[in-house]
């Protein structure tokens, strides 16, 4: 893929772009699409499909406040690394050591529990091998115990409170052994404010939303941004065991009581609860490129940013899945997913190419390789159409021609 992009060629992807999001958009399969893309520093493309509001009305702009899911996941994963970077916490880290309910924390086993065979370690959360669930993996019968407490939405919990209740269920295999998309993160955010000595709002706020510049990303949406948060429409629980999926309506929902954007509330999690926009988290994915901040400084430092991009799913323990959701090609470094396999990849991408996804339609990619970073952003809960994926292949499919 050429470095450079010219005029026609960027003409030719914003097109593309359009076209697949306006498919979309006029299906009402979703309200509104926001979307940019960057390549060597430049955007080469950005845009907007459909509306901001269900009754097709409300015009949608490019600095739409989104609810990002689990695009928070990458974030607290970084500030992990920047405290590793520091010495102040290492992969090889005991979780039990920062939070002691985990030590007491037993495995499930035919008939029973039995103890860890080894304690959970930093890598293991930043890496969902931790034994940790999710309420909507099918087939968990941990997942199902989350399901009847419903810890996903437990926003009455502060994060201590969230870890140590997390910590009270049994782990639904011994630590290390296999991958299993989960609360892990949640519990790596209340170690990260433990070995800090900070709230993890404060702690982002200080050491990544500030030096990049993420002026309207945090866990709340302040009074006079307010108009600029989107609606949130979608399934009112996140359900993975379907076989065919179900109809994909323009349901609106009470976002505020699933995910409260004010003030007040203790839903400061891991795994969730910021608020971005487009521009704002391509600021992060570009920074993620080579680690560091537009004027040269680093945040992530060299050694670290080679230690974060590798792979460290062995190959027992892929594919990657969550539910009927497969990741082919992929496997999982220290922030996300990392396509390793182009005979194995469903969709055009790069060797290299990493990133994550947030259930309510959010979507970015980096791609160290070609110098290019992509950030799609929709509001629907429980989404499973492949509209973020087609847009990253129509990057792809348009770029070098």
């Amino acid at each position: 893929m050429d470095q450079a992009v010219g005029v026609n060629e960027m003409g030719k992807l914003d097109a593309r772009l359009q076209e697949v999001a306006d498919k979309y958009t006029q299906s009402r399969s979703y309200a509104g699409i926001v979307w940019q893309v960057q390549k060597s520093g430049e955007t080469i493309a950005q845009g907007t499909s459909g509306t901001a509001d269900e009754a097709g009305n409300a015009q949608l702009k490019q600095d739409a406040i989104f609810r990002i899911y689990s695009m928070t996941k990458p974030i607290v994963s970084v500030m992990a690394l920047i405290l590793i970077q520091r010495g102040q916490l290492r992969l090889s880290d005991f979780v039990m050591q920062f939070i002691p309910a985990f030590a007491s924390t037993e495995v499930l086993c035919p008939g029973g529990t039995e103890p860890q065979m080894r304690p959970i370690t930093i890598e293991d959360l930043l890496t969902h091998r931790s034994g940790i669930s999710y309420d909507f993996v099918p087939d968990c019968p941990i997942g199902k115990r989350y399901l009847e407490a419903d810890l996903l939405n437990s926003v009455e919990y502060s994060l201590a409170e969230f870890a140590d209740v997390v910590a009270g269920f049994p782990l639904a295999f011994q630590p290390g052994t296999e991958w299993r998309y989960s609360y892990s993160t949640d519990v790596l955010a209340r170690v990260l404010e433990v070995v800090s000595g900070q709230p993890l709002d404060e702690l982002l706020e200080q050491n990544i939303m500030a030096p990049l510049g993420m002026g309207d990303t945090s866990f709340y949406v302040p009074d006079d941004r307010q108009h600029r948060l989107l609606p949130l429409f979608g399934f009112e629980t996140i359900d993975l065991s379907f076989e065919v999926p179900p109809p994909h309506d323009l349901v609106l929902l009470d976002g505020e009581a699933i995910y409260p954007s004010r003030p007040g509330h203790n839903a400061l999690r891991g795994g969730l609860g910021l608020y971005s926009t487009c521009a704002d988290y391509l600021k992060f994915a570009a920074m993620l490129l080579s680690g560091k901040l537009s004027d040269g400084t680093a945040l992530i430092s060299p050694a670290m940013h080679e230690l974060m991009l590798a792979n460290r799913i062995p190959q027992t323990q892929m594919p990657l899945e969550i539910g009927p959701m497969t990741f082919p090609g992929y496997g999982f470094n220290l922030i996300g997913r990392v396509m390793g396999d182009l005979g194995q990849a469903m969709s055009l991408t790069a060797v290299g190419e990493f990133g994550w996804e947030g259930a309510a339609g959010t979507y970015f990619w980096v791609d160290p390789k070609n110098a290019l970073v992509g950030v799609v952003m929709t509001q629907f809960l429980g989404t499973y159409l492949p509209m973020r994926e087609e847009m990253r292949a129509a990057v792809y499919g348009v770029l070098g021609e």
